[in-house]
């Protein structure tokens, strides 16, 4: 695994965990009836398949731009990421409806120490994945990674409320606390989901830069002497990658290579704001303010006469 992205080596981690949670939460799910077991059975089932197909996302998207997809293919994981948002919600809305069947039933829970033990075996594995989840998320800043590791950090909390229900089932022999829980973790899960998803779509839409990313570089080109003024800027980002857009004025008879050598040093700062992503900047060289064009144009004019009489 030495030629392994970190996020590579994330998910199968995680799909790793969830295979193993998923046997032995149906095994003693299936024998003891717990319907918020079952569900958790669910839930990890579904995780190992999201984190095995996240694996080939982040494969995807780090596949260097070729002739075809000339930006490279960033925005899989946003795909990725909607639809892992998408598959928790339907996991959530299934098991809303088997806790109801269950209140329905009056079906009993059997089994009840083995369930509890699965379940506190269950939360400590879960919480060192979700500690090396957020480990990894925070040095990549992938998408998939940071809804991996949410995903199993609301898993974190419905197996604590799971433990708790069955807890609750076995000193008051109640079933029907088995079911109330489930019913909450499925509204839980699918309120969870919603972050995941609107990251995702966000990025497919070509949402700018957080606010803060883009004023500091809005404060790198402004506190440039060298830079006149600037128009025109425009971000958004992929996912791994950051595209930055802008024109720039500098005065009319500098040296290309003095334009270069000032448009590097932005770049270069441009840059140290996220070390973790790679950036893609496209500065556009203008002598005047481009608006002005637009200006002569509308004067039937050219921006030659425009400087003549001192525009």
């Amino acid at each position: 695994m030495a030629n392994i992205s970190p996020s590579k080596k994330a998910t199968i981690v995680s799909s790793s965990v969830a295979i193993i949670l998923v046997i032995v939460k149906f095994a003693v799910g299936i024998a003891s009836g717990s319907v918020a077991l079952l569900a958790s059975a669910i839930d990890s089932l579904l995780d190992s398949v999201v984190s095995i197909f996240n694996f080939f996302a982040i494969a995807k998207s780090e596949e260097k731009a070729s002739d075809e997809y000339q930006y490279g293919k960033g925005k899989v994981q946003a795909i990725a990421g909607v639809i892992e948002g998408t598959v928790i919600t339907i996991s959530g809305l299934y098991i809303i409806y088997v806790s109801i069947q269950k209140a329905l039933n009056g079906s009993t829970t059997t089994l009840l120490l083995p369930s509890i033990g699965v379940m506190v075996f269950s939360i400590i594995v879960t919480y060192f994945l979700v500690v090396y989840l957020l480990k990894i998320a925070k040095e990549t800043d992938s998408i998939v990674i940071k809804a991996d590791a949410l995903h199993y950090k609301t898993d974190l909390l419905s197996n604590g409320v799971i433990l708790l229900s069955l807890g609750l089932v076995y000193f008051t022999k109640l079933d029907i606390i088995d079911a109330i829980f489930g019913f909450l973790i499925g509204i839980y899960i699918i309120y969870s989901a919603y972050e995941i998803i609107e990251e995702g779509i966000e990025i497919l839409l070509d949402k700018s830069l957080d606010k803060d990313i883009v004023d500091s570089i809005k404060e790198i080109l402004t506190n440039n002497k060298e830079v006149v003024s600037y128009h025109w800027l425009k971000t958004r980002t992929d996912g791994t990658t950051n595209f930055v857009e802008f024109h720039m004025v500098l005065r009319p008879n500098m040296l290309l290579l003095e334009a270069h050598r000032i448009a590097d040093r932005i770049e270069s700062n441009m840059m140290k704001l996220q070390k973790n992503k790679r950036w893609i900047i496209t500065p556009h060289f203008d002598p005047y303010d481009d608006e002005y064009i637009n200006e002569a144009n509308l004067h039937g004019e050219t921006v030659m006469e425009m400087e003549k009489r001192g525009e």
